[in-house]
């Protein structure tokens, strides 16, 4: 039997997940199991460039955690881990800041957007974390690593560095690949459907754990049009709120855009608006629930995030050992 390929993701627990993060990607990592052998991480290290409130990571961490295995992905098909429990994510983040370039890192997007968000703490690891998001990747010798326009940047860095590590040390770390994923549906947000949905506009974002009366209002507050004559239609360039609730729906439902449109002709906004707001609670109802059952269990919980450190710990330990003996230090 063929060897799975390796796949990896980490999202960072910096606020809660939301409805994007569910159709956009999290719904299709579940189906991945099956032919990829997956890692999936709580970025936290990453979550300390901007300052934190210490028990809300905490809580966060863990209810991402439930969240991602309520939404599907099984530990036991899974490896999910908690970046801090994996010491070789910050050893091998330190040796790749120096083969990374001054210049590379002052040319990353995220680095410019996020100093002008916190001019007040432009640190140190808000300029290296590229090289600590590198490691988390080459640690485990993933043939993927599923990106969102965001994080192409990153990857390409992360590309650069294995081939200047290559380059001088040998065959080390395999080259990964961006995976761009079988498109999950685009969420936009509910008040401004021009840009993407986002926890920092809470007021148009639905959040996974979100009581189902709040949701719906949310619904019945997104942003449509005037059209009176032929609301329901799907138009993005002249209608890009109802192109968006009609996204939204078609990702819950399954139905197509013609098969909306027909469901509300002759309908207005106030039968529209409303039904996509029920359909979407369904949807995150059984989540909802069940990620609730799974935060109450903290010895179960516990023993998810110890057995996939422990499973991580292995594989990042192989690639940090053969690091070390290239780079000339004394083995332990």
């Amino acid at each position: 039997m063929d060897e799975k390929k390796v796949m990896l993701s980490g999202i960072q627990p910096s606020g809660e997940l939301h409805l994007g993060n569910y159709l956009g990607a999290i719904k299709n990592w579940a189906a991945r199991a099956e032919e990829f052998d997956c890692y999936y991480f709580m970025a936290d290290m990453h979550t300390i460039t901007v300052r934190q409130t210490p028990a809300d990571l905490r809580r966060r961490t863990l209810e991402q955690l439930a969240q991602y295995i309520a939404c599907g992905l099984d530990p036991e098909q899974n490896t999910l881990f908690i970046q801090s429990h994996i010491p070789q994510h910050a050893e091998l983040g330190w040796v790749l800041n120096c083969y990374t370039m001054f210049g590379e890192l002052s040319r990353m997007t995220q680095f410019k957007d996020k100093s002008a968000k916190h001019k007040d703490n432009i640190n140190g690891g808000l300029f290296t974390y590229p090289a600590l998001m590198a490691a988390d990747i080459l640690l485990y010798q993933p043939d993927f690593v599923p990106v969102g326009e965001d994080q192409k940047q990153h990857v390409e860095l992360t590309r650069n560095i294995v081939q200047r590590f290559n380059g001088i040390y040998g065959d080390v770390f395999k080259m990964p690949e961006p995976y761009i994923p079988k498109a999950g549906a685009r969420v936009m947000g509910l008040t401004s459907p021009d840009s993407k949905m986002s926890k920092s506009t809470p007021e148009g974002c639905v959040f996974l754990m979100e009581a189902p009366e709040s949701i719906q209002k949310k619904f019945k507050r997104a942003v449509t049009d005037s059209d009176t004559v032929d609301p329901v239609r799907y138009d993005p360039i002249n209608k890009p709120g109802v192109a968006n609730l009609m996204n939204i729906y078609s990702a819950v439902t399954g139905k197509s855009f013609h098969e909306i449109e027909a469901e509300f002709a002759g309908q207005g906004y106030g039968r529209f608006k409303p039904a996509v707001g029920d359909a979407v609670i369904e949807t995150l109802r059984p989540i909802r629930e069940e990620a609730t059952r799974i935060l109450a269990d903290k010895a179960y919980l516990e023993s998810v995030y110890k057995a996939g450190a422990e499973k991580a710990s292995y594989t990042a330990n192989k690639t940090l050992r053969k690091v070390y003996k290239k780079v000339g230090f004394v083995p332990r």
